[in-house]
């Protein structure tokens, strides 16, 4: 992967920086030797991977609003920005049901008003919009869904994600193949790494709870959900960028970058790996799970991505939860100064493992 020779010296936006998955791609362009401008709101948690790992003095750190587009356009103004990275957004599903409006503003609105100073930045060569496996009309079928199967989403959060698939595809034909800006959505699973502290996910609830010797509790423990290593999908979103800066018109359009049949696991199974890697823990179910509708089954077809980058998941599942793990028991033993030097090893080896397979 040339990722270096394409991203060094680059100026790339990165919306939703402060968040997980936000961080561990800024850190990965900074490695690269990206110029990276981040603009988010502050780090949705405490604890949080952004300040765990120092980002804020490494790059142009600007806490702003997506909903704000004035500010928005000034940023794209001052930095003249070649790559941008849209991953700002309100995203978790049970939230959605308690601000469903703040929701919508947020992933649509946002996603809108990111397009739009876009529209007006002559230096703009690749987009890549994230959204979410959680786009699709979910019939909780055994097959993966399809770049090209119909959007839908049961609760707010869902179809918002929808929503913005939708405005994606527009404004790639609307204005973006006139303007020859390379314009991409992406679609990942449920994504797991270190540095998750965000509620009501799993692995984040399970090790709040191990980590202050509480019981686990978890909700829907039959559910199934394609679980995947934070590398993973960023990985597809590096490779896919590269590609769109070599040919927008081939490689522009919908992507899904998810893990592999094999990986596919209740929440029950998962919460016991975790456990079991941990060292010791307990965990309950509780009582009443269904108080908000979440999908049980939801599968991703990845065909596209193996065929057309020859991207393909490197860690099965269990070795996600192990490197998972490893990295919060390193943070809570008190190697919180050397996560950054930790955070970048593991970059390090997931893209050397890549690279033999």
């Amino acid at each position: 992967m040339k990722f270096e020779e394409t991203f060094k010296g680059k100026n790339i936006l990165i919306t939703g920086h402060t968040g997980f998955k936000g961080s561990w791609l800024t850190l990965w362009l900074t490695e690269l030797g990206a110029n990276i401008i981040g603009y988010s709101l502050e780090p949705p948690t405490n604890p949080s991977l952004f300040e765990a790992l120092n980002l804020e003095e490494r790059i142009t750190h600007i806490i702003g609003d997506v909903r704000d587009e004035e500010k928005l356009r000034k940023v794209f103004g001052t930095y003249k920005p070649e790559f941008i990275f849209h991953l700002a957004a309100q995203p978790l599903v049970r939230y959605s049901y308690i601000a469903p409006k703040y929701t919508y503003e947020v992933n649509i609105m946002g996603a809108v008003n990111l397009l739009e100073a876009v529209r007006g930045t002559d230096s703009v060569k690749v987009v890549i919009v994230v959204t979410s496996d959680k786009c699709y009309e979910n019939k909780e079928w055994i097959y993966g869904y399809r770049e090209i199967d119909p959007m839908g989403g049961y609760d707010p959060y869902s179809s918002s994600k929808g929503c913005v698939e939708l405005i994606v595809s527009a404004y790639k034909r609307s204005f973006f193949d006139d303007l020859e800006i390379a314009l991409s959505s992406v679609r990942a699973g449920n994504v797991i790494g270190g540095g998750d502290w965000q509620e009501d996910r799993l692995i984040p609830d399970c090790i709040r709870a191990l980590s202050k010797g509480e019981i686990i509790k978890i909700r829907n423990p039959k559910a199934i959900r394609p679980w995947q290593y934070v590398l993973e999908p960023l990985s597809g979103y590096l490779l896919l960028a590269l590609k769109m800066f070599e040919d927008g018109e081939k490689f522009s359009g919908a992507w899904n970058f998810g893990p592999s049949d094999y990986d596919i696991l209740t929440v029950e199974e998962v919460t016991k790996k975790v456990i079991e890697y941990w060292g010791n823990g307990r965990y309950e179910i509780l009582g009443n799970p269904n108080d908000f509708h979440e999908a049980n089954l939801l599968k991703l077809d990845c065909s596209k991505a193996y065929s057309l980058l020859k991207w393909y998941p490197v860690y099965n599942i269990d070795e996600a939860l192990k490197r998972t793990v490893e990295w919060y028991k390193n943070y809570y033993n008190g190697d919180m100064d050397k996560m950054y030097e930790y955070s970048v090893r593991e970059i390090k080896e997931y893209t050397e493992r890549r690279s033999l397979c």
